[in-house]
C-alpha cells in the first residue's frame, strides 16, 4: 500500500493541514523557536482535532443534509466551499482567537504572555522614539527609531536599525540629526542597555 493512497492523502489532510495552518499562523503572530518536526506533527494533530471538535455540530448538519437528498447532492458548491473553510480559513480564525483569548485581562492574571522577550513585546507595539543605545563601553548612540527602522524579532538574534543617528548635547539632549548618514545597525552583544524617550 503506498502513502499517497486516496484514503491515507484524505487522513493526512484532514488531521495535519489544519492544525499545521494554526501552528504558523500563530507563529507569524508569536515567533518562537523552531520545534522538533516529530513534536510538530503531534501538536499538529491536536489542533486538527479542536478544530473538528469546535465546527463538530456544523460538520454533523452538513453531512446529514436535509429530507431525502444530501446537502452534498443539493449544494455541491456550498459543499466544497464548507469544507475548505473547515481545512483552510477556521484554522487561521482559530490562532487569532487564542491570540486574544490569551491576551485579554482575564488569561493574563492566569497565564505567562505569549511573547517570550521583552525585546519583542515592546517593539512589536511599532510605536516612534527617541533612543539612547548604552554599548558596554559606555559609548551612547542616539538616534531616532521611527517608520523606517527595524527591530529583529524571535527566533533570530536580537538587532536593531535606527534610521537616523543623532548628536547629543552636554545635557544629554537630542540636539540635531546627523547629516549624510543613512542610520546605524546595532548588534545586541554590544548593548548594555537601551534608554527610551517619546516623540
Amino acid at each position: 500500500m503506498s502513502i499517497w493512497d486516496i484514503d491515507k492523502l484524505q487522513l493526512f489532510i484532514m488531521f495535519v493541514i489544519p492544525g499545521f495552518i494554526s501552528m504558523k499562523t500563530y507563529e507569524l503572530l508569536y515567533p518562537s523557536h523552531l520545534k522538533d518536526s516529530s513534536k510538530q506533527l503531534v501538536d499538529a494533530i491536536t489542533y486538527s482535532c479542536i478544530n473538528y471538535a469546535i465546527l463538530y455540530w456544523f460538520i454533523v448538519t452538513v453531512e446529514a443534509g436535509t429530507g431525502t437528498e444530501s446537502f452534498k447532492v443539493a449544494h455541491p458548491n456550498l459543499y466544497i466551499f464548507f469544507y475548505v473553510f473547515v481545512l483552510l480559513v477556521f484554522p487561521v480564525i482559530l490562532a487569532f482567537s487564542w491570540k486574544a483569548l490569551r491576551e485579554s485581562e482575564k488569561f493574563k492574571k492566569n497565564l505567562h504572555h505569549p511573547t517570550q522577550k521583552p525585546w519583542d513585546y515592546f517593539f512589536a507595539k511599532g510605536r516612534c522614539y527617541w533612543v539612547k543605545v548604552i554599548l558596554n563601553n559606555g559609548t551612547v548612540i542616539a538616534g531616532y527609531y521611527g517608520p523606517k527602522s527595524f527591530a529583529s524579532s524571535s527566533p533570530a538574534e536580537e538587532q536593531l536599525y535606527l534610521e537616523q543617528t543623532w548628536k547629543l548635547g552636554d545635557d544629554g539632549s537630542f540636539e540635531r540629526a546627523i547629516n549624510q548618514t543613512a542610520g546605524v545597525i546595532i548588534l545586541t552583544s554590544e548593548i548594555s542597555h537601551i534608554e527610551f524617550r517619546d516623540v
